[in-house]
């Protein structure tokens, strides 16, 4: 507890060498109001007299300016200490939908503040060193007040403070050993960057000095209220930097926060909420009860009934209500909804669900809190499902229900993982989504894209199933396939053992067999091992038909690509391919950007080349800025649907056998795209199908009326209808493409 004089309350923000010579504690405050271009002036003895007369107070009434015109009956019963300077007030009332307050400030005590035109400030008990916008509504607010040293939740250090004051996020791992450093603008392509690539230590520390580069590291900048906002019936507030048309009701307690938000993209924040360090994005929902700390929140993205958020950072377009997640970086499109699960020390690349019961991370198997968990895009953990640390999974993954008590590293896509308690043993069904669920597959495509409603959409998301990404993954799941038949096929004496030399010889023998006697396949037990950290292999089930599904796969997705393409720049896929030899040889720096492995950069895929040659550039300072960094995402992202192409291209090219498509093989490619279309819109009907024909879906149901008036009719259906619209579009080019030149 400390004691000053009151002549000295509310001045001296800001002291001694923090101010710059022929400058005054305000200068930085100026600098933030200058677009007001408001014109100050003090108040007349007879106005000072008839404020007081109002119940108003002040030791120094010389401090308090004001802007005309303004009616002075509106300031009643407040108590006013510093410079505070008001901007004009009239006989109006300010309202948002039907919270309508008049215009003016009544029985508040403030300290030093700048208060816009036609502003509501009603019982505050305690407004310090804020500007408040104009049009903008204060009211039943405890305590709102900033510090000279706010930072807004970034991870900077200002001026005489010491590094120990410097707020990380510790995301992927419970340990400090992927830490990053929050800013406003943070993408999670950056996070990922920071938190992945950890042995180049030049490159954390430039990124550490681009991120001081972000903030103003100089003592005295005021907290602002952004015009046309609603704060209101809070507790504290402290050092928060709020948006315009931001809207707060009922929080507890927000602290050292950056809340975005925009007129076209408004930020809500709601009853209970308790936010600490952290960045809220544009057009954000934080609601009931929600505990947030050390976070990083995506724009479109929503917290609420009591969830718990803690040194994590979540994508774009995202919910997570009532459950726990901790330490974790998750990327655009996530869906976690359930108060029994929780994920920890995770890195979620996206497009996923987390189940009821899902338990990631409470398990801690390693000798320290230092597991993790990498899940590609489409992670779908069902029912009470709970997984050791560390384990990997390749994209669009299901887990079934269970209580896996290994390790898991399922480099399969697409895939479907059991256990089965009776052998513990883990099983794997391949292409499972491609298989037996292609309307979930589809609709979560058209799910994505239409859901996406950012103003601002800062990170780039591949949003498509088939994507470089799932490419490499299924070829790589094609291999694996093949090696573990041949292996079979060895244990069963279907293969010569003189044809076995070695793995590559054993992959090609399993090959021949998928490709040429399926049948013989499916008599097949078929192992796996590395997939789960046991002496027990795993067993993957029907080969034969995920082999043949990823094969289909890849056929309809990189026809579908390379048709768009080629309709939408006018080109033959002939021409096409030409083009692309052409643009292969110009540079070596477009070589790297189809070559692979491509890497998922926070919804954005994007060639590991590339990737390491923008960590080159930063360590060698040629990009010199955060915002340096973001253009080059920009730049890959205008090039990507090229680079998609491409890759698709050489896809389907390695599918077929051939270093060059020619007309042979592209109408064998066309013929087989038409069939895939045809199949694909029967299979996302059949599978939706289930769920109006299966026997106890209709138990809960008297008739068949009650049936469709509850779920509606299949032929209702809003995405089949769209999917056969789709497939047909497909089809048209197809046949509009069909001839070779």
């Amino acid at each position: 507890m400390k004691r000053k004089p009151i002549k000295d309350y509310g001045y001296d923000f800001i002291t001694g060498a923090h101010i710059p010579p022929d400058k005054d504690e305000y200068y930085l405050r100026n600098q933030q109001i200058a677009d007001w271009q408001a014109v100050w002036r003090p108040l007349t003895a007879e106005e000072q007299i008839q404020l007081e007369q109002q119940g108003n107070y002040c030791p120094t009434w010389c401090d308090v300016w004001v802007e005309d015109p303004i009616d002075l009956t509106l300031i009643r019963n407040n108590y006013f200490y510093g410079l505070v300077r008001i901007g004009s007030m009239t006989p109006y009332t300010v309202g948002y939908h039907d919270f309508i307050l008049p215009e003016g400030i009544r029985d508040s005590h403030i300290i030093s503040c700048d208060i816009g035109r036609h502003s509501v400030i009603h019982r505050c008990g305690y407004l310090s060193h804020f500007i408040i916008g104009q049009q903008c509504i204060l009211s039943e607010i405890d305590e709102m007040d900033a510090t000279n040293h706010a930072k807004f939740g970034n991870g900077i250090v200002k001026d005489g403070e010491e590094e120990s004051v410097r707020i990380w996020l510790n995301i992927m791992n419970e340990e400090e050993s992927r830490s990053v450093l929050p800013f406003e603008s943070l993408l999670c392509g950056d996070a990922w960057l920071w938190g992945t690539y950890r042995e180049k230590e030049l490159f954390r520390q430039r990124l550490l000095e681009l991120t001081e580069l972000e903030c103003d590291t100089r003592l005295g900048w005021y907290a602002e209220v952004g015009s046309f906002s609603v704060i209101k019936s809070c507790r504290v507030i402290k050092d928060v930097q709020f948006g315009p048309h931001v809207y707060v009701k009922g929080a507890n307690k927000l602290k050292n926060l950056t809340i975005r938000s925009h007129a076209t993209s408004p930020t809500q924040i709601g009853e209970g909420v308790e936010l600490v360090n952290g960045i809220i994005g544009y057009g954000c929902r934080v609601f009931y009860g929600v505990k947030a700390v050390r976070f990083v929140m995506g724009n479109n993205s929503n917290l609420k009934y009591g969830a718990r958020l803690l040194n994590s950072v979540l994508g774009d377009n995202s919910t997570i209500s009532c459950c726990e997640v901790l330490n974790t970086l998750v990327f655009p499109f996530h869906e976690q909804h359930h108060n029994n699960s929780f994920l920890i020390a995770a890195l979620i690349m996206g497009q996923s669900n987390m189940a009821a019961g899902a338990n990631l991370g409470s398990n801690h198997n390693t000798r320290g809190k230092d597991g993790e968990l990498r899940a590609g895009r489409g992670f779908w953990p069902a029912l009470s499902s709970s997984l050791k640390f560390n384990s990997v999974f390749a994209s669009f993954t299901l887990i079934i229900k269970g209580d896996y008590p290994h390790e898991l590293h399922v480099p399969i896509p697409f895939s479907m993982v059991g256990y089965q308690e009776s052998t513990e043993q883990v099983t794997l069904m391949p292409a499972y989504w491609w298989l037996y669920n292609r309307y979930a597959l589809e609709r979560n495509e058209w799910k994505f894209k239409n859901r996406d409603k950012r103003v601002f959409p800062g990170q780039h998301v591949e949003t498509e199933y088939m994507a470089p990404d799932t490419m490499e993954e299924i070829l790589l799941a094609m291999d694996l396939l093949s090696l573990w038949v041949g292996q079979a096929a060895i244990k069963a004496s279907l293969i010569a053992p003189h044809l076995v030399a070695n793995n590559s010889a054993i992959r090609e023998q399993g090959r021949i067999l998928l490709e040429t006697h399926p049948e013989q396949v499916a008599d097949l037990t078929v192992l796996a091992t590395g997939i789960e950290r046991s002496a027990v292999p795993a067993l993957v089930l029907k080969v034969a038909e995920g082999y043949r599904g990823y094969r289909e796969m890849l056929i309809f997705g990189t026809m579908k690509i390379l048709l768009e393409y080629v309709n939408q720049h006018k080109l033959s896929v002939y021409s096409f391919q030409q083009e692309t030899n052409i643009w292969l040889q110009e540079s070596f720096r477009n070589r790297e950007a189809v070559s692979g492995p491509f890497k998922n950069m926070g919804g954005q895929l994007v060639s590991e080349p590339q990737i390491l040659r923008l960590i080159q550039q930063v360590e060698g300072q040629q990009l010199k800025s955060w915002q340096a960094i973001h253009d080059q995402y920009d730049s890959w992202w205008g090039e990507y649907p090229r680079v998609k192409a491409i890759v698709a291209l050489q896809v389907l090219q390695q599918l077929l056998r051939v270093a060059q498509l020619e007309e042979e093989q592209w109408n064998y490619a066309i013929q087989q795209f038409l069939l895939l279309c045809e199949q694909n819109a029967i299979e996302v009907v059949r599978s939706r199908q289930k769920d109006f024909e299966e026997p106890f879906s209709k138990i809960v149901y008297r008739n068949d009326e009650e049936v469709k008036a509850v779920l509606g009719s299949l032929e209702d259906n809003s995405f089949v209808k769209e999917s056969r619209i789709t497939m047909e579009h497909l089809k048209e080019l197809a046949r509009h493409f069909a001839t070779w030149l």
